[in-house]
Order: structure tokens, then sequence, then C-alpha cells
């Protein structure tokens, strides 16, 4: 990469088509799993969709995509296949500004289909599909080994001395981000609780607090998990459907609910930009909507996530309880202001990340 150091312009063209080239898998009758890398080609058919989406939901959609293949066969006679792409959040977003032609994208958060909003490569009314744009939710939770030999009860118990924690860096990672967010989150109900109002400067020396504890910072929540699972850490903070998932699998973790924690909520988008210039847009926004139907619901709660489908939702109540003090991000002021107060260059997690 240091040879194109002269442009600053080509370097970041090169960049989003090399991680475009690179990172697009073939799913018409499945791939090779491997996150980041070329499986084999895919088939032909009437349509094809690309698919960009955030490394998380990578398992959930292998099997969603072929039940709307079915489903669009059935109603249209149509073959649809699929390329597929997955990377942390943050890194698909800027893929997809830069060059990567998707023609759907499901992304760790709003922030990042707002990127593409403000790239002109999505529509604003992107939320009149699924639960205002959303197709999963779920909450950020704590793993710890089995036993929970650290006994970690909440997010405060994770600055104590010789806790080694892992989350993934909020630079590239859209998981990275919520996980900051209910940290800091965290400290603020805490300042609440003790002084009867939110106190930044409390909330921040909380997230420090944690940080000083940090093991590393991985570059997405799948290769944070896979850390972890390597035998990295003593903690790691994280959606609660990658733990639930990895537990179904028959991984021996414990799942810590946090008091207070943060509600996350993962949007889909059609990339209308692409879809039309590839002729997909009809094709594109069935599967959006298809990810809010009960058939996509269910499968999405097998993999660990909180349906959007109150009904299935319901029937799944028991696998996820309320945390006593959960919020969502508007009680972080909304993205907007998340986004200034956590994110920008002199924002509270780079100075925390530079110790000022």
């Amino acid at each position: 990469m240091g040879l194109f150091k002269g442009s600053r312009q080509l370097h970041g063209w090169l960049a989003a088509l090399i991680l475009a080239l690179f990172t697009i898998t073939a799913a018409g009758c499945g791939n090779d799993g491997a996150e980041g890398t070329t499986g084999p080609v895919a088939p032909k058919g009437d349509v094809t969709l690309v698919v960009g989406a955030y490394s998380v939901a990578k398992d959930a959609m292998g099997e969603i995509l072929p039940l709307f293949a079915a489903k669009w066969k059935a109603e249209t006679g149509q073959t649809v296949v699929f390329q597929e792409s997955y990377e942390a959040s943050g890194t698909q977003a800027r893929a997809i500004v830069g060059g990567f032609e998707a023609d759907v994208t499901l992304l760790a958060m709003e922030g990042d289909v707002d990127k593409l909003v403000k790239a002109g490569l999505v529509n604003k009314d992107w939320k009149t599909h699924g639960a205002e744009g959303m197709v999963t939710r779920s909450v950020v939770a704590l793993g710890t080994r089995e036993g929970n030999p650290k006994n970690i009860h909440n997010f405060a118990d994770l600055a104590k001395p010789g806790v080694k924690v892992l989350y993934p860096n909020p630079k590239t990672s859209g998981g990275a981000q919520w996980d900051i967010n209910a940290i800091y989150g965290a400290g603020l109900k805490q300042s609440e609780e003790e002084t009867g109002g939110k106190d930044p400067a409390a909330a921040k020396a909380f997230l420090e607090s944690i940080h000083r504890n940090i093991e590393s910072l991985d570059k997405s929540g799948r290769a944070s998990m896979a850390a972890f699972e390597y035998g990295v850490g003593d903690v790691i903070v994280t959606y609660e459907n990658e733990l639930l998932a990895r537990i179904a699998q028959g991984v021996k973790y414990e799942v810590i609910l946090p008091e207070d924690t943060i509600l996350i909520e993962n949007p889909a988008a059609v990339v209308d930009k692409y879809a039309a210039e590839h002729g997909t847009t009809k094709a594109a926004e069935a599967l959006v909507d298809f990810m809010s139907t009960r058939e996509a619901q269910e499968v999405f709660a097998k993999y660990g996530f909180r349906p959007v489908d109150q009904t299935v939702l319901a029937e799944h109540k028991d696998r996820y309880p309320v945390p006593a003090g959960l919020f969502d991000i508007q009680y972080l002021g909304g993205w907007d202001e998340v986004r200034n107060t956590l994110y920008s260059k002199r924002g509270v997690w780079y100075q925390v990340l530079a110790g000022i």
C-alpha cells in the first residue's frame, strides 16, 4: 500500500476497489464461509444481488438468503443468486462509498447507513422498510469463561485489577461503537443515580477505567470473538447474539447482562444508486422487506438476535430478558450527538485512547 502514498485520492480509490474484489463471496449455492476471502464463482441467474453486510450477520444471512431465493423463484419464476461481502460495519460502509457496488446492505448501526445517504447512494426514505429501517436488535452483553472465574456482573467489574477485556476498534467496527456507547451510557446512568443528573466527566472516567484493562482492539466484532475463542482475555464486550450463537454451537461461555446497557438496533437498506444502475431495485427492495418477515425473523432469533417482529419476540421472550436499566441511543442524545461527543477528532473516545 506504501507504493501509493503520493496520492491520497488514488490510494482511497484503490483501497475500495481491492476491498470489493477480495471480500466478495459467492452464495448462489453457498460459500466457503471465510470472511474476507473469495469463494467459488456464483452460478448464473436471472438476477444477481450484491450484499454488503457487517461481519456478525454472516451466519444468519447464510440461511436467510436461500430462503429469499426460494420465495423469489416461486413468486416471479426468476433465479436469484448472490455475491456477499462481510466486513466490519464501518469498513463495509466506507467500501460502498468508495465504489463497492452493493445492491443491499445490512450494517451494525444507523450511522453507517447515514454515511451512504450523505454520499447519495441510499435514498432518505430508507426507514420505510423494516421496523423504521431496523431488521434486528440486540443488547451489549459481557461474555466470560465458563464459571465466570473473574466474578464479573456489570461494567464496573471490568475495571478491576487483573481483568483482561476485549472489544473491537470503534474506528472500523460498528459493534465497537455500540460497546463504547454502552459503557459510556452506563457511566452516565451511574452518575445520575449518585447525583441526580448526567455527568459526562464521570462517564468519561468510567470508560477510562475500563479501557485501561483492554487487551486488544480488533477490527470487527467477529474478529474480537475469534480472539476470545483463541484464549485472549477474560471478558469480551460484544453483542448478546454473538455469545448466544456460540453457546448454541457448544462453546462454554457465560452471558452477563449488565443492569445498565444499551439496546442495539441494526439497519438494512437498498443501496438505491447501485441497484438502479444494475436493474435490481425490485429484487433488492424485496430482500430488505423479507428480512422483517416472520420466516427471516425466526432465523435471526435462532442466531441470537432479538427479533423486531413482536410476535416472534414474544415467542422467544424467555431467552431475551430485558435489563432493568436498558437504554437506547436517544439516552445519549441520538446518533448525531454521539458522533460529535464520542467519535469526533476531539471526542471522548479519542481522548480516552490518547490518555488525555
